[in-house]
């Protein structure tokens, strides 16, 4: 009995312990990241019948530097279709900003700015995440004061629908909370490293965050940098995904219960399509089964230019295989 009076009495004492040594984590961090987290402002045309005189439309979201040379990450919504970018940082400093290169398809995009000497944030390895630690959002919605935001890291292996359709794979669901303004800020854990960069909220869903993964986010980022573009294959298709009756699925001993149709292939472009054909359901890329678009998307990878692929295709309710060769986006 004494035990447990002691353990009721002294309870709190270490739960506030507890709650300092977190707090004192947060502060922290926030100390170390918050001078390399950037307001983005921005101005887009727009046509408004009702107001002719207004030519432009404001805009705004956050950034952070990843060179002391003047790189900065944000989202590709938050810069996209913009006419200017201006970039403030806490100190009251304004300086303009150009896009190096944007990926609507990850919702990444790079900005540059003339000025040197400027404090990176480093990338931690988002594939060492684990469920349960400690995530911290960072933005700087109005530019001369950042928000901080703290939870926890609640999921991960996250698939989010980019503003283009496609899927942005290994997304990082968190429970620390996007004020408005956020979007294009960093994730960081309690290190201060960058482990996601915040790009979505859905209210709806009881308030659930969504940050893209640092692995994903650097490696998009570099390419930008160094190519303005990411460089994916294409094979030159218009398509959608279709049901497969379960005669077709056994007689082809398929593993999957839908593919991709062909509606129409165009033809001449810097990519092979001459074997495929309108009315052909694509079951298999690679030898990997195929079941929708999105499995398309993920397959035609960079490293997919120029090879000959085997392409397995339904036609005639018969399983047959053709060749294609994918082709560069960026020609």
């Amino acid at each position: 009995m004494e035990n447990a009076l002691n353990f009721l009495t002294y309870h709190p004492v270490n739960d506030a312990g507890l709650l300092d040594a977190y707090s004192q984590t947060v502060t922290g961090v926030v100390g170390t990241v918050a001078e390399s987290v950037v307001h983005i402002e921005v101005q887009r045309p727009v046509n408004d019948r009702r107001h002719p005189e207004r030519k432009t439309q404001g805009g705004s979201g956050s950034g952070f530097i990843i060179s002391s040379d003047g790189f900065i990450i944000t989202n590709n919504h938050v810069i996209e279709k913009a006419e200017s970018i201006r970039v403030s940082f806490v100190d009251g400093r304004k300086v303009n900003a150009e896009i190096k290169g944007a990926d609507p398809s990850t919702d990444i995009a790079v900005l540059k700015i003339d000025e040197t000497g400027l404090k990176a944030l480093s990338f931690a390895d988002s594939a060492a995440l684990q469920v349960g630690q400690i995530a911290i959002a960072i933005g700087n919605p109005m530019g001369l004061q950042y928000t901080v935001t703290a939870g926890v890291v609640s999921a991960l292996g996250r698939t989010l629908r980019a503003s283009n359709g496609r899927l942005i794979d290994n997304v990082i669901q968190t429970d620390a909370a996007l004020n408005p303004g956020n979007s294009g800020g960093p994730l960081v854990n309690s290190l201060g490293q960058i482990i996601g960069v915040n790009t979505a909220m859905i209210p709806a869903a009881q308030g659930l965050c969504f940050a893209i993964s640092s692995n994903l986010a650097a490696q998009i980022a570099g390419q930008l940098i160094l190519h303005g573009r990411v460089r994916r294959a294409l094979l030159g298709i218009a398509a959608q995904p279709v049901k497969l009756t379960a005669r077709m699925i056994a007689a082809n001993k398929l593993t999957t219960q839908s593919g991709v149709y062909i509606v129409e292939t165009v033809p001449d472009g810097n990519y092979d399509n001459s074997q495929l054909h309108a009315g052909d359901i694509i079951v298999a890329f690679d030898n990997v089964p195929v079941a929708s678009v999105d499995d398309m998307h993920q397959l035609l990878t960079e490293k997919q230019i120029g090879r000959k692929v085997p392409l397995d295709v339904l036609r005639g309710g018969h399983k047959v295989t053709i060749t294609v060769t994918p082709g560069p986006n960026d020609i």
